[in-house]
């Protein structure tokens, strides 16, 4: 039955993977959030995934070889739990389109107090009302939060703005 999958891929290789499973005519997603980077003192906006290292694919393991999308270039592995594959619900995708789609609201930019093992809510972007737990303080007004995703537990670096405390 075809379902959404969750894609490891290799160091910065999303887009590289994406392009090649396209030529195999496999449906791919990969999330992308706009980021601001400062490149010799120039401040440019660009599109970075959302999940790096991460790429979802909808495809049906019954006609498209496991072995041939673990074969794609860029392609490291099918995330799983336990010995099978773990289909993804349909919801999250769509959820996750919208959510992209939708724009950011603009907020006051105030210094974020949070200490170390602080619960954080996310109040913009894709994780809209989801929590996590804020690590440290980054340059550039970012901060790290440790979000549990599929399971595991990861580190996000996000805006200091996009978080508010529990």
């Amino acid at each position: 039955m075809k379902a959404w999958y969750l894609l490891y891929c290799k160091p910065r290789s999303e887009v590289r993977a994406q392009q090649n499973l396209a030529l195999q005519n496999l449906e791919t997603y990969l999330p992308m959030v706009s980021e601001e980077k400062s490149q010799r003192g120039q401040k440019r906006i660009c599109r970075v995934p959302l999940f790096p290292n991460y790429l979802f694919i909808n495809f049906d393991p019954s006609q498209t070889s496991v072995k041939q999308v673990h074969s794609t270039r860029g392609v490291s592995r099918i995330v799983n739990c336990q010995e099978k594959m773990t289909p993804i619900d349909d919801r999250i995708i769509h959820a996750i389109r919208m959510k992209e789609l939708t724009p950011s609201q603009s907020v006051l930019d105030t210094p974020l107090e949070l200490k170390t093992g602080e619960k954080i809510r996310f109040k913009d972007g894709p994780f809209a009302d989801l929590e996590a737990i804020f690590q440290e303080k980054c340059p550039n007004k970012r901060c790290h939060v440790l979000f549990n995703i599929m399971g595991q537990i990861n580190i996000l670096t996000v805006p200091e703005q996009s978080v508010e405390r529990v």
